[in-house]
């Protein structure tokens, strides 16, 4: 029983020899309104020795403050080399209120927080003060070289405003050459255009002759590819191979579809490659005149309305469709109307008391010194009439077209309602 006692007493002297030294920090803690601060200190160090070799390991523990009453115990590390510091946070009303670092000098009487606060900056729970000085190295970031690594370099030819390429090494370059030039997918750069490109024809209208029996026309280009032909008759699409056939430019209807008088034909398609790198365009449709006319009541021939084609518009090749509405108003009387070309009349007809609109359809072909006209007029009751001739009226210095109109008997009135000149070059 004696040797138990003696050897009991052994160890916890043994034990008190190998605790570390502590230094006292008690003080009144106080908030700014004069209250006391009730909450708690968690406090926060790293490993380390202390003065006596004894080894501290990294933990934290919390200190419980009730009506501003501190007291704790902690190792010193003033003396600690290197310096160790405290970490300490302040809790209260649930939340963090602050922090602040402690370095804590050897004392055998007890200190106030004042004597241990300081204001040495250290990265919270790490302890040395070396944790937050000096560059941190790239070979301390776990990852951080392989990922430099991994990314592409700045070139030796890269320069801030430029295009930016990847050269063959993998790393950055940027594009040299003017601002005006083109870069290319290896990242050289050079005149824009050249080379091969494009180009699209809208609106092209055939040239030939629409009557009925011709069934040989021209575009103004090849189509490249031929698939790429849109041929439209009066709005209509036709089909390649059931409704013509391409060869070129060239295009051939089939005897089933041969175009007739005031027919329509317009087409779009492709050309291709054009070796100047320039798409090439086709002027679209002109408008020359557009409007309403006048009336007339009389008995006597009067003119509705005119349109001048001015001198040296109209050239070999180009087509002119005219469009005109006639409205008759009363049904005591007949009425006869004209259309000429320069001196030649190209359409004349007379429509009945039932005729109350009546209205025309011409297209012409210029030729080298004469037109060649394809004419339709219709009306209410007026039945359909397709005519075809020829005007030989010069028309290099210009040329009037002229729209004329008179009763069969006066009492009703005859009106140019609306008509348009268009030139397709």
């Amino acid at each position: 029983m004696i040797r138990r006692t003696i050897f009991a007493a052994l160890c916890l002297a043994a034990a008190a020899v190998a605790a570390p030294p502590l230094t006292t920090i008690q003080d009144v803690l106080y908030k700014a309104d004069g209250t006391r601060f009730n909450g708690t200190l968690t406090i926060s160090w790293g490993s380390f020795q202390a003065s006596d070799n004894s080894a501290i390991v990294t933990q934290t523990s919390t200190v419980k403050v009730v009506e501003g009453n501190l007291r704790v115990q902690l190792v010193p590390t003033a003396s600690v080399t290197p310096p160790v510091y405290y970490t300490v946070t302040y809790n209260s009303d649930g939340r963090v209120q602050f922090q602040e670092t402690w370095a804590v000098p050897a004392s055998a009487t007890p200190l106030r927080v004042r004597d241990v606060r300081t204001a040495t900056p250290v990265n919270a729970g790490l302890g040395t003060s070396n944790d937050s000085t000096g560059p941190i190295q790239e070979s301390d970031v776990v990852g951080l070289i392989a990922d430099l690594g991994a990314r592409p370099t700045r070139g030796s030819s890269m320069a801030p405003g430029r295009v930016a390429f990847v050269n063959a090494l993998g790393s950055i370059d940027s594009v040299s050459g003017s601002a005006s030039d083109c870069v290319h997918v290896d990242g050289s750069s050079g005149a824009c255009g050249g080379g091969s490109s494009t180009s699209f024809v809208d609106a092209d209208s055939l040239t030939g002759i629409v009557d009925g029996a011709n069934a040989n026309f021209a575009l103004s280009g090849a189509p490249a590819p031929a698939g790429s032909l849109a041929l439209y008759r009066n709005g209509i699409l036709l089909k390649a191979g059931f409704d013509f056939s391409i060869n070129g430019n060239a295009i051939t209807f089939v005897p089933a579809a041969v175009p007739q008088p005031g027919d329509t034909l317009l087409a779009s398609y492709r050309l291709g490659t054009a070796d100047s790198g320039t798409p090439q365009y086709f002027p679209p449709a002109q408008v020359v005149c557009s409007g309403t006319g006048s009336s007339v009541s009389g008995m006597a021939m009067t003119n509705l309305g005119a349109c001048t084609i001015p001198a040296g518009l109209l050239l070999p090749g180009d087509r002119v469709q005219i469009s005109f509405d006639l409205a008759h108003q009363g049904t005591g009387s007949g009425f006869t109307f004209s259309l000429s070309w320069g001196s030649t009349v190209i359409a004349m007809r007379s429509g009945s008391t039932g005729d109350g609109m009546v209205t025309g359809r011409l297209e012409g072909a210029v030729l080298a010194a004469s037109t060649q006209w394809s004419a339709q007029t219709w009306g209410t009751i007026l039945p359909l009439t397709a005519t075809v001739l020829s005007a030989a009226d010069a028309y290099a210095n210009g040329i009037t077209i002229n729209f004329q109109g008179a009763m069969g008997q006066t009492g009703d009135t005859l009106t140019l309602a609306g008509y348009s000149v268009v030139r397709l070059p």
